[in-house]
This record gives C-alpha cells, structure tokens and sequence, in this order.
C-alpha cells in the first residue's frame, strides 16, 4: 500500500508540474500580449469584447465542463466512450453557433446600441466549434495524467494569438484585434493537440453511452452551466447599466486576476481530480488524499493570492501607467472573491470524484442563490461614481460578491468534509497555518507599499521579500508541505541534470 501511495504521489507530482509549467507559460505570454494591447487600445473595446465574452464563455462549458469531467472520472473509457462523446459534442457545438448566429443582431440593444457587436460576436463564436474538437484530446491526456503536450499546445496557440493581436492592434483594427485573436489562439491550440496525438475518433456514436455520461457530466455541465450564468451576470450588468467603458475597466480587472487565480485553480483540479477517482472506494485513502491536497492548495494558492493583493497598484502601474488605476480596487477584490472560488473548486472536486453529480447541481443552486441575494442588495449602488473614482459602485458591488463567495466556501466545505468521510474541523487545520501566515506576509507588503520608489523596484523589493518571509517561516516552523514540495523540486533538477 505504502508503494501505491507513493506512486500515486509522483503521478500527482508530475501531473501537477506539468500543469504548473503550463499554467507558467501561458500567463506569462498572455500577460506580454495584454500588456501591450492594454496600452494601445481603449477601454470602449474591452469593453466591446467584454459583452461577446458573455455569450462565448457558455459554449466553452462543452470544453471544460459536463462530459469531459466524466471521461476523467470514469475508470476505463473505451474508444467508443471517446468518439460518441467527440461527435456529441461537434453537434451541440455547431447547433449552438447557428443559433448565436441567428440571435447576434440582438446582442447590441443590450449594450448601447454597439452594432459593430454583431460582426464581431459572429466571428468570435466561430471559437465555439474549434474548441469542442479538443475536448476529447485534452480529456484523454487529462486521464493519462501526461499534460506536457497540453502546455505546448496552450504557449504555441498564445504565441501565434500574440502575432495576430498585437499585428492588428498597431495597425489600427481596434476591437477587431481581440477578436481574431482568439480564433488564432483556439485554432492553434486545436491543431497542435490533434497533430501530436494517436487517437482519431471512429464512426462509432451510441445514445446508450451518452446517457450513461449524464449521471456524471449532466450533473457538472448544469452545475457549470449556472455558474457560468452567475459570473457572466456581473459583465451583463455592468455594461448594460455602467456602459461599455466601466465593462472595460471591469474587463481588465477581471482578466488580470483571472490568469492567477484560474490557473492556480485549474492546476489544482486537473492535477488531483484522476488521482481522487482512484480512491472513490477506500475512505481512509480518500480522506487522506483530500487533507493533503487542502494542505498542498492552502500552501501554494494562499500565499500567492495575497502577495498579488498587495503588489496591485505597483503591478498595474508598471505595466500600464495611471490609464487603468480605476481597476485597481476591482482586481483586489477579484483575487480575494478568488481565494474563495479556488477553495470551493477543490471542495467541488471531491465531490465530483465520488460521482455525485446530483449532488453537485444542488450545491450549484445553493451558491447561486447566496451570490443573487448579494447582487439584490448591491446592484443600486452599480452606477454611482465619485470625482477620480468612475469604478466606486463597482467596487460595492463586488464587496458583495466576496461576501457571497466566503458563505459558499463555507457551505462548500462543510458538505465536502462530510462526503470526503472527514470532518469541517479538519478542512480548516488542514489550511488555517497557513492562511495566517499569509496574511502576516501580506501585512508587510503592505507596509513596503508606503514607500515612494519605481514602481518596478517595488515590485522586485515585495516580491522578494514576500517569498523569503512565506518560506522562511515555513521552513522555521518545519512545515511537512514545504519540504515535501522541495524535495520533490530537487528530485526533478537532480534527475534533469543525470
């Protein structure tokens, strides 16, 4: 058993560097691309892109929501599992692009009146059906626990987005930019997966199969289908209340924090989602493996989630100057919403590895209806401005959020504890260490803040200081995940050396 364990930890372990370096890569060359967009184009044409983005991010649930959690969950799917879920999965994608089509002459009475929305919106959901070719390649590598062509794909596919984008942003396309960046960046993707695997789908689709992928994917696609609903919900208000200006302040604040705290939450769930279906039915096991990746989630999400709150305002003003300070207050409140959602997201995982996909919509419908009551108090106070500050409700609204997320974790874990054959009081020892001491961290950044120096040093300054202070304390104070994640670090270096 003790060799199991430590075979399954090193399958773990290389799935989650792999993730991690994918994770890596891909923010880092986002954040080039973003940079520089940010500075050439306007905040209108996020904001343009902002309201597409409400009705694109639902086709993506066929990507990484519903069946592809349930191919990972299933113990042995068959080449017939694959293909009947692949030639699904291409007809909803297709249906769901004509009838986008159909509706975009509409998308601009929500939103001003921007007609130049329904050219845009027509393209853009050309994504929908390019995404859903790589649905079941990345499912199959997921299950594998073999990510490393994924991240090849993903730096490949931002790297040509970046050509595309940055190309047309200086030659003055506009909103134009984000748009066939996007296409260039799925396209890419897509091809790169296809070309580097050894499966092909057959002419093989059965209903049977794709029945019995309800009880787990029907379950997390109507989970992540009202998810999805609630987060987009925030865009649709906004720009239809604030304008598409305040949508594009939002846009920013919303994409910057996300290429943290998505990554560090998807790293997470595609690292241990195949490693916690294995144990679905050893209690002990499960337990265990669950207290250690609270442990491990707690260790590497925290400390990086209140570092960023801290180096906010030097991030956004040495990437972009004073033009974006209105996002600066979103974008905090967004990394704390995200701490939350990381958490949730790991508690929503175990559940979902034991297939308890019912269980899941329910928690969903819970979630949600905590996050509408917030949007019911706060949603007065969207407009409201004050001189130098046009993102004041913003901010209001969105400190609604956060309370919102804070009752779902704790509702999340709870539930979660008592599925995973574990307790609530071990959920939070598991990450209460933890979460002190990033606070503690966070305090003197906060206080290094008050100094006036380049923005660029500071960043340099806390950010070295904020990683010295986390693991030195970690190391003083004999933290068993610190040392296991070093060891393994020092594992791979010494084995890339030999």
């Amino acid at each position: 058993m003790a060799a199991e364990e430590r075979q399954m930890k090193m399958r773990v372990a290389g799935t989650l560097k792999w993730n991690m370096f994918d994770k890596l890569s891909t923010q880092v060359l986002y954040a080039i691309t973003g940079v520089i967009l940010a500075r050439v184009l306007s905040q209108a044409d996020f904001g343009l892109i902002g309201a597409i983005t409400i009705f694109q991010t639902f086709a993506s649930l066929f990507i990484e929501g519903g069946f592809s959690y349930a191919l990972v969950q299933r113990k042995a799917p068959t080449d017939a599992d694959y293909s009947s879920v692949f030639w699904f999965n291409m007809g909803v994608g297709a249906a769901l692009y004509l009838l986008l089509f159909a509706l975009a002459p509409m998308i601009p009475a929500w939103f001003e009146g921007a007609q130049e929305l329904v050219p845009m919106s027509r393209v853009m959901f050309i994504t929908f059906i390019i995404n859903n070719a790589s649905l079941v390649q990345l499912s199959i590598r997921m299950k594998r626990m073999n990510m490393k062509m994924v991240a090849v794909a993903n730096s490949l596919a931002l790297i040509a987005g970046a050509v595309v984008g940055i190309t047309m942003a200086l030659t003055g396309w506009g909103a134009w930019a984000l748009v066939w960046q996007a296409v260039a960046v799925s396209s890419v993707k897509t091809a790169v997966l296809w070309i580097s695997s050894d499966w092909r789908p057959s002419l093989t689709f059965s209903w049977s199969i794709i029945s019995s992928y309800f009880r787990v994917g029907g379950g997390m696609l109507a989970q992540s289908f009202l998810n999805t609903l609630f987060l987009n919900l925030y865009s649709f208000f906004i720009g239809n209340r604030a304008g598409l200006v305040s949508l594009g302040y939002y846009t920013q604040a919303d994409k910057w924090s996300k290429m943290g705290v998505q990554s560090m939450s998807s790293s997470l769930t595609q690292s241990f989602l195949p490693a916690l279906s294995d144990y679905q039915d050893s209690p002990t096991q499960f337990a265990s493996a669950a207290s250690k990746m609270n442990r491990l989630s707690a260790y590497l999400a925290t400390p990086f989630v209140v570092i960023l709150i801290a180096m906010a305002t030097p991030i956004f003003h040495a990437l972009f100057g004073a033009k974006w300070d209105p996002a600066i207050i979103l974008f905090q409140l967004l990394l704390v919403k995200g701490w939350f959602t990381i958490f949730t997201s790991l508690y929503n995982n175990y559940v979902v590895s034991l297939g308890r996909a019912r269980m899941v919509v329910w928690t969903e419908i819970v979630r949600d209806s905590i996050a509408i009551i917030a949007i019911v108090i706060s949603f007065p106070y969207i407009t409201m401005t004050t001189p130098g500050n046009p993102t004041y409700g913003l901010a209001i609204f969105l400190w609604g959020q956060v309370i919102a997320s804070a009752l779902a974790w704790a509702f999340m874990l709870v539930l979660a504890s008592r599925v995973s054959w574990s307790r609530p009081g071990r959920f939070l020892t598991d990450i209460a260490p933890y979460v002190l001491l990033s606070l503690g961290v966070g305090a003197v950044l906060w206080a290094i803040s008050l100094l006036e120096i380049n923005p660029w040093v500071m960043l340099v300054l806390q950010g070295a200081i904020g990683l010295a202070v986390y693991m030195g304390i970690c190391r003083l104070t004999g933290s068993v995940m610190q040392r296991d994640v070093v060891q393994y670090l020092r594992s791979q270096l010494g084995r890339k050396k030999s």
